[in-house]
């Protein structure tokens, strides 16, 4: 009888633990533009995902790309795509539209290429020389790090050299800091801008509408990445695809659905 019950309560303690499941914990970092449709999908995800905790915060696209690839989180998102040889894997979930803003004050409600180029670049300083009021212009950047910086450059600037000017590490401190300078201009993801007093410019003529980005017109948006590395958990995947799935939210947060683009990046 003893023997029986001490293989008994062996097989219990062997057997006990295999029906406790740990929790998963994803952490994911990067992309600010990103960052308002990351952690409204991470509240929904955890609702219906009991066993699962996410931690989301920004940094900037570069600093998402980079942790990545050190394995420090589990999701790296950015609005640039990675290295070719970062060893990430890529995810598609949305697309966004940028825009370029002003403080109303400026007087400013359309801007071409060239006279962005020319404000951005330090050539013009004052906005009665691009139409607006004589006000002195203040150039607001992001940092280095950042993709919307980056999508700016190359979508924009074109082989001008931005001139640094103040520097504000986040999409939410650019529209703050923009809104309550009067000569202030910037770029920041058509998201932040909703209810905010800051005017988005058209560019060459184009407003900043989701159709327009849809079919090319207009030329500032970028596809939003987020990217896993080879030792992510499987929760990584299956969160990502949640984000990309979660249209309602997609279109009230003021992102686009990446499977109705008519143009691609390479011929926008």
């Amino acid at each position: 009888m003893f023997k029986k019950i001490a293989a008994a309560a062996l097989f219990a303690a062997l057997t006990v633990p295999l029906s406790v499941s740990a929790d998963t914990n994803l952490t994911v970092a990067g992309s600010t533009a990103l960052l308002p449709l990351v952690k409204e999908s991470a509240q929904g995800y955890q609702s219906s995902h009991s066993d699962v905790k996410i931690s989301v915060s920004g940094g900037g696209s570069y600093v998402g790309i980079s942790q990545a690839m050190s394995k420090s989180v589990d999701i790296g998102d950015s609005d640039v795509i990675a290295p070719g040889n970062s060893g990430l894997r890529d995810h598609k979930v949305a697309v966004v539209g940028f825009g370029v803003v002003v403080n109303p004050a400026t007087g400013v409600s359309a801007l071409s290429r060239k006279q962005i180029r020319d404000v951005f670049s330090g050539r013009v300083t004052n906005w009665k020389d691009v139409g607006g009021k004589d006000v002195a212009i203040t150039v607001i950047n992001r940092p280095r790090s950042s993709g919307t910086r980056a999508v700016f450059s190359a979508t924009l600037m074109g082989a001008s050299k931005i001139a640094e000017g103040q520097v504000q590490d986040s999409s939410g401190q650019v529209v703050t800091t923009v809104g309550s300078l009067p000569g202030a201009i910037s770029y920041v993801a058509l998201a932040y801008t909703r209810g905010k007093n800051v005017a988005v410019v058209k560019i060459d003529k184009v407003a900043a509408t989701d159709d327009n980005v849809r079919t090319g017109k207009y030329p500032f948006w970028s596809y939003e990445h987020m990217f896993t590395h080879p030792g992510s958990p499987a929760a990584a995947e299956d969160f990502i695809n949640y984000v990309a799935r979660n249209k309602d939210v997609i279109d009230k947060l003021g992102y686009i659905v990446v499977s109705t683009m008519k143009v691609s990046e390479n011929n926008r």
